[in-house]
């Protein structure tokens, strides 16, 4: 039995089996990373972003924030084998929560996908607790209601700048900016998943940006079984039982068919 197989044995046997998931799933949806060789703060200052720049200028902000989003999101990228591996992990009842610290929504599209396929006695559901946001959404800091995105950058690429709500609120993607803390809940919800949980996998993550990078440690600390899915290595390989440097669009559908066959 090889590491792979060992770890989808402990899955199985699993009450709780959670996944935290970085920029490294979503890049081989032509998502690109932020950091590394040839991220996007290569070519643009993060500094733009910054919830103090939208605070004090949100014409500006909005303005430089259609190129960025252009720039992450312009190909319309769809989810690819690693996130349809992870949906079909949940859908079949063996993960019980992703915490991504993505921002682009794929998750949830391959849960829906997996969702609308899935065979009748398939029932289970999986938590996607987005730590950053959601860039395909806005919400207007005045009322709180939340839109689609894409409408919302149309009119400011047309030169509605800031794009306001009904109410004469300015709408702000839905994400956490620099300069803002993470919903309190949601990071949490996370440390208690990681502590509960049975199983952690690290995947696609640096595991380098606090709080999130904890989470393996957390998990390990409580007695589960973590496995690190990551091109790269990480802080916390050191503290992981099996750790794969492979992409994850390989790693992950085999090890959907493990747990699932």
């Amino acid at each position: 039995m090889d590491d792979l197989e060992r770890l989808a044995d402990d899955i199985r046997r699993a009450d709780t089996v959670v996944a935290l998931t970085g920029a490294g799933i979503s890049a081989p949806s032509g998502v690109p990373t932020f950091r590394g060789d040839d991220g996007v703060w290569d070519r643009f200052d993060e500094g733009q972003f910054a919830y103090g720049r939208f605070q004090r200028d949100p014409a500006g902000f909005w303005d430089d924030r259609v190129d960025l989003q252009r720039e992450l999101f312009g190909d319309d990228p769809d989810p690819n084998a690693a996130h349809e591996a992870l949906a079909a992990m949940g859908r079949a009842g063996a993960l019980e929560a992703i915490c991504t610290q993505n921002t682009d929504g794929l998750h949830g599209v391959a849960a829906d996908t997996v969702t609308a396929e899935a065979a009748e006695s398939a029932t289970a559901t999986t938590t996607i607790l987005e730590l950053h946001g959601n860039a395909q959404r806005v919400r207007c800091q005045d009322c709180g209601s939340r839109r689609d995105s894409e409408p919302i950058l149309e009119r400011a690429a047309a030169g509605d700048l800031p794009p306001t709500c009904d109410c004469g609120g300015v709408f702000k993607p839905d994400i956490v900016l620099f300069g803002e803390q993470l919903p309190g809940a949601a990071i949490q919800r996370a440390r208690s998943l990681a502590r509960e949980s049975d199983v952690f996998l690290a995947i696609g993550s640096s595991l380098s940006v606090q709080p999130a990078a904890s989470l393996p440690r957390q998990a390990a600390e409580t007695g589960a079984t973590v496995g690190i899915v990551n091109l790269d290595s990480t802080p916390c390989d050191n503290l992981a039982d099996v750790v794969y440097r492979e992409d994850v669009t390989t790693v992950l559908p085999r090890l959907r068919e493990l747990v699932t066959e």
